[in-house]
């Protein structure tokens, strides 16, 4: 099947069998169909390459198909699949012994799951069975997954709407302001949950001390501190969790995307010794997922915590990401009529435009010069940079220059139609 034919079958299915509108916008946006990837790059059904800017909203940590994660899964997959579920598992006690060394605080124990969606709807659960509290406080701009309850404590009306009622006892203050949260958290909550930098939000990078100002806000009321680490966790922000910035150490925490190396779904909610036992204690089987914590899932992760202390990619992720920040300033410098702000922590940075519908051109933009990124799914004015921990200078460089040649562009066009 040549190029053309194979991109028309591919279309046409997705209108007729995915999904319609979501056809549309993937096809207006200039993407193609996925074929190949590894490294840094994708490559589409026309053989061409696209520097990956976006890493799966985090997920391509240590890039794609990295060889020492294919490789470890392919030795799994040779002994064993997906569990009996009726046997220990030692990938799974591996790969939970690992995180709790890594963790910060008292976090002990993991249940594993699939993804962050359901990470969060295992936090949200044992944080009501161990305060005996129905009460949730969120933030505005938030994004913790679709699922019924890890959408109920998302904060952009635009999802929840069509679902509506939700959970109910949910409660939302804007993000990064300490008063509020403080006034919020009550004798009555079970727990807030927080990213440590908003993603789907807009890339909000939280005032120094915030994190710290939750922590002692939730002990004062005997609630408990969720940190959802979905896209922050494993090296994103230059350390191995969001909240190592300030050094808090939450009562839970939700992982995905990253741990699985890019070659398997995983999702993990890590917690203490005090709520595992409330959750746990009488029913070892209160919470259980089918394909949660597998063989092939879990050694992926194992080989990509490997990857990332081998590799050294904490250190990589600080040092690139301040060259992305200030070549990605320098086009906002030269282009002040259309970028707002540019921010971020590590190799998590978000480009804001001054208007609205800006980011969608220049996401098309950025595509015919080989740069693969996308806006925040809460704030669309805000292109969001996650790429591939292992990205060289060389393709942050090239990623930058392509940037500054879209917005130019973008800003041709606007003067055009003015």
């Amino acid at each position: 099947m040549d190029a053309e034919a194979l991109y028309a079958d591919v279309f046409e299915k997705y209108c007729s069998h995915v999904n319609p509108a979501l056809a549309k916008l993937v096809s207006f946006a200039g993407f193609g169909v996925e074929v190949k990837a590894e490294g840094v790059w994708i490559e589409d059904h026309e053989g061409r390459r696209f520097l990956d800017c976006l890493g799966g909203y985090g997920t391509f940590a240590v890039g794609h198909r990295h060889p020492a994660v294919v490789g470890a899964v392919k030795d799994q997959l040779d002994r064993m699949g997906l569990s009996g579920k009726a046997f220990f598992s030692k990938p799974q006690a591996d790969l939970a012994a690992r995180l709790a060394e890594l963790a910060p605080g008292e976090l002990q124990f993991g249940f594993f799951c699939n993804s962050g969606a359901e990470a969060v709807e295992a936090a949200l659960k044992f944080a009501k069975a161990h305060t005996g509290r129905s009460k949730i406080v969120s933030t505005k701009g938030s994004f913790h997954g679709k699922t019924i309850g890890a959408l109920s404590v998302s904060g952009r009306e635009k999802y929840r709407k069509p679902y509506l009622p939700l959970l109910a006892g949910v409660e939302f203050v804007p993000y990064g302001d300490i008063a509020a949260a403080d006034q919020a958290i009550d004798s009555q909550t079970a727990a807030f949950i927080a990213e440590p930098i908003q993603g789907e939000g807009g890339i909000i990078v939280p005032p120094d001390g915030y994190l710290l100002a939750l922590r002692r806000a939730c002990d004062r009321h005997g609630a408990l501190l969720i940190m959802d680490e979905v896209q922050t966790g494993l090296g994103r922000t230059g350390h191995w969790f969001g909240c190592n910035h300030e050094a808090v150490a939450p009562d839970l925490m939700t992982l995905a995307k990253a741990i699985g190396g890019g070659v398997m779904p995983l999702g993990v909610t890590l917690g203490t010794p005090r709520i595992w036992e409330s959750v746990f204690g009488d029913n070892p089987l209160s919470h259980t997922s089918t394909f949660g914590g597998n063989g092939l899932a879990c050694t992926a992760g194992l080989a990509t915590l490997d990857v990332i202390e081998s590799e050294g990619l904490l250190a990589k992720s600080e040092r690139l990401g301040r060259r992305l920040l200030a070549g990605l300033r320098k086009v906002g410098t030269d282009y002040p009529e259309l970028v707002g702000q540019v921010r971020g922590r590590g190799l998590m940075v978000g480009v804001e435009f001054t208007m609205d519908e800006v980011g969608e051109i220049v996401v098309a933009q950025l595509m015919k010069r080989g740069v693969c990124v996308a806006y925040a799914l809460n704030n669309p004015r805000v292109l969001r940079f996650e790429p591939p921990l292992i990205i060289s200078e060389a393709e942050i460089d090239l990623a930058v220059t392509a940037v500054a040649e879209a917005v130019e562009e973008t800003a041709g066009l606007l003067l055009e139609l003015a």
